[in-house]
């Protein structure tokens, strides 16, 4: 199967939704590499995964005036973790999940801690990071700007790999990052979501490292979703907070794709 896709939009939005950690999907080779037994498995992507962010995302970019382009990994984040850093810089090390997790949500082995990960990102982590740098790449030569939304969600109650979980948790956390997300993009989602807060207990967001501290043309914000808003915890089905969701998601995209936005540069 395709590790991931990038669906187009309009040609003319410089929005890209991102959803990285949507997938349950593990390649046979990939899977052999995990000590878990499949009950275990399908435990741990329960807790791990973004559960219905993909298709959030697909209901928000059928009700906005102008569609968004979105890139959706169809693989689970236990192949590869795209918005790791995939070296030392990675905090998420320490409790053994960096760009390729040794460590579960609950600090139990997923693979040997020498795994060697390597070939992971070379067949998986690289070509993501590129095809995102270059859809990125696009919409500014394009549109002149590009704005990346990051579409997570996060549990209800802290797990135990959270490494800034005793935080608040509000019912949409919004990750920023000091250089990527200005003022007024931060405006412009408090009007869409309503309650929200910054930074905990998940933040920053994702730029393509190409990008990162150096494009001031690329806006980036991570909205991260309380799942019990909108889902049935762990890993169970969507309720109705999925489309209210999408309303607010379709509202943000909209606001940022008028032509009177505040980042026409």
């Amino acid at each position: 199967m395709t590790s991931f896709d990038l669906l187009p939009g309009a040609e003319r939005s410089p929005v890209i939704l991102h959803v990285p950690h949507s997938g349950r999907e593990i390649p046979a080779d990939v899977r052999a590499g995990i000590v878990l037994d499949d009950v275990a498995l399908e435990r741990e992507l329960d807790h791990i995964v973004d559960a219905h962010t993909a298709e959030l995302a697909e209901m928000a970019a059928g009700l906005v005036r102008t569609t968004p382009w979105r890139f959706v990994n169809r693989l689970s984040r236990l192949v590869v973790d795209p918005e790791r850093f995939p070296d030392g810089r990675e905090e998420m090390l320490a409790v053994g999940m960096g760009a390729v997790y040794t460590r579960t949500t609950h600090g139990k082995e997923l693979r040997p801690a020498d795994t060697d990960p390597e070939p992971l990102l070379s067949r998986y982590f690289r070509p993501y990071a590129r095809a995102m740098t270059d859809a990125v790449a696009e919409r500014l030569a394009v549109t002149g700007r590009a704005v990346v939304i990051d579409v997570h969600s996060y549990p209800s109650a802290p797990l135990p790999y959270e490494l800034h979980g005793d935080g608040p948790r509000p019912p949409v956390c919004l990750g920023t990052d000091p250089f990527h997300t200005p003022p007024e993009l931060l405006a412009a989602a408090r009007e869409a979501f309503g309650e929200v807060g910054l930074d905990s207990p998940f933040g920053g967001t994702y730029v393509p490292l190409e990008f990162y501290g150096r494009e001031p043309r690329v806006s980036a914000l991570m909205v991260e979703i309380r799942r019990d808003t909108y889902m049935t915890e762990p890993g169970g089905p969507p309720g109705p907070g999925l489309h209210r969701l999408a309303q607010a998601l379709a509202a943000l995209v909209d606001a940022l794709e008028s032509p009177d936005a505040w980042f026409r540069r």
